[in-house]
């Protein structure tokens, strides 16, 4: 396969990539461009989420016959959909490492933010505990514990890296944390601080850690050393709405749970309530069958493919998709430079260009999906722009306004086990066009409610529904 294309007409070197590993459902989707042709839908916004494994798909379609009530039905239908509910609870423990028959618990909820949540509150902080997170960490990482303690943060350098001395120091600070929360890899610049490493250093503090394994899930084994870890089925080729919080069944064990209904307890009164074992005493209500079935496919389908296959196939996409953007004459790559591993990730701007038009134009014009915006962790972004105080305080001031045509940001590609190097230099010619200064087919206009550049003549598919732009945190 040929190397990346670059603006100035040379090769960005680059290592010898495949072809996909596996297909995804909806692959070869034709979308229509604004030149009036259609071409092959490229998602490469596979950190966002991810489309479907066929095997997913299918496990799905085979299982919806024999849907019905978990845990609370004597019918045949039932008993087999319990069953295939708690064996994707023991295929969820094994593949973050731990031992389905051990001390740990898997509790299914919906998605990563809820599993943090859910941790959060079972932990009975108190207002003067201590967190010690990361500025690197997605909003789910970072707002559940500024709702209930006090927090202290590991700062990045400007590449958006920090060291495990950073870690240690932070910890070291006083007064000792009750947790320590950090992200196994960084959904904007893709970088992988030392998880393991991190773990070990907390563990010889006493100190408990929760990774947030999200970005991780569908590129690289979880770390099986964390105390807590969580992470969601629709950023690893399941987008069926289950997500997981992993922990030692002794910090379930007591205390009610994070939802009080139905399956969680043992005996109701009208002033009592005896609350079940976990982790049915976590898990409230009707569970997603159909998301634990669909997440237990894909750890199985991502198993059979396996984890050398896997990195290795990021590691190239990696390379080409950073070392193509960076050689591309106006483009700031943010983050670590190219010789850093990383997941098949970059995050970048144009200069001169608002990050909402060159997503816009690469969708409009080139069928490439990407995401642009803060990425849901606007501390991580707003060091990796070098944005002062004065700047935060006038778009912040805009944005109460009602104008979020300045809102600062960047664009985002990322790629999975479906992405081609075809569809990674797709990408960078479209970019390098865009940079060039290519006259766009159709002119765009922007809605400053959203922020959002959409060609002009043309209706959004959800024009009267959109509540918010597409680019907020």
């Amino acid at each position: 396969m040929d190397a990346p294309h670059t603006a100035e007409g040379g090769s960005a070197p680059s290592r010898p990539l495949g072809g996909p590993l596996a297909a995804l459902v909806g692959d070869e989707t034709m979308v229509p461009c604004a030149d009036g042709s259609e071409r092959r839908y490229v998602n490469l916004d596979a950190a966002a989420s991810t489309g479907a494994l066929p095997a997913v798909a299918a496990r799905v379609a085979e299982f919806v016959p024999w849907y019905a009530s978990v845990h609370r039905g004597a019918g045949y239908k039932s008993q087999m959909a319990t069953a295939a509910y708690e064996d994707a609870r023991a295929a969820a423990l094994a593949f973050a490492g731990r031992d389905p028959s051990g001390d740990d618990v898997a509790v299914i909820c919906r998605n990563t933010t809820e599993a943090v949540n859910h941790l959060a509150y079972r932990l009975r902080l108190s207002t003067t505990d201590t967190v010690v997170t990361t500025v690197a960490e997605h909003h789910a990482n970072l707002l559940p514990w500024a709702r209930l303690c006090r927090r202290r943060y590991v700062e990045v350098g400007g590449d958006g890296t920090f060291t495990l001395d950073d870690v240690i120091e932070a910890l070291d600070a006083g007064p000792t944390p009750v947790l320590l929360a950090v992200t196994a890899a960084s959904n904007v610049s893709g970088w992988r601080p030392p998880v393991e490493e991190i773990i070990a250093a907390a563990h010889r503090r006493g100190v408990r850690v929760l990774v947030d394994g999200a970005q991780l899930a569908a590129h690289a084994p979880l770390p099986p050393g964390a105390d807590f870890v969580v992470w969601s089925g629709h950023k690893m080729y399941a987008p069926f709405g289950a997500g997981i919080l992993i922990g030692p069944r002794v910090a379930f064990a007591d205390g009610d749970p994070f939802l009080a209904g139905g399956g969680a307890v043992d005996l109701v009164d009208l002033d009592e309530v005896a609350w079940t074992a976990p982790p049915d005493r976590e898990e409230a209500g009707s569970p997603n069958v159909i998301g634990a079935v669909a997440l237990h496919a894909a750890i199985e389908e991502l198993g059979r493919i396996g984890w050398d296959r896997i990195m290795a196939h990021d590691a190239a996409l990696a390379d080409r998709l950073r070392r193509g953007l960076a050689a591309i004459p106006g483009v700031r790559v943010l983050g670590p430079g190219p010789e850093t591993p990383t997941l098949p990730l970059a995050t970048f701007t144009v200069d001169g260009l608002p990050h909402a038009l060159v997503a816009a134009r690469l969708s409009a014009e080139h069928a490439v999906a990407v995401r642009h915006g803060c990425f849901c962790a606007h501390p991580y972004l707003v060091r990796l722009l070098g944005l002062t105080p004065d700047d935060i305080a006038r778009y912040r001031s805009e944005v109460r306004g009602g104008d979020r045509s300045a809102m600062p940001g960047a664009v985002r590609a990322s790629a999975g086990i479906n992405t081609r190097g075809e569809d990674i230099d797709r990408l960078l010619a479209g970019v390098a066009s865009i940079a060039a200064g290519e006259p766009a087919p159709v002119a765009y206009v922007q809605d400053a409610s959203t922020g959002d550049f959409t060609p002009a003549g043309t209706v959004p598919p959800d024009a009267g529904r959109r509540a918010a732009a597409c680019n907020p945190g």
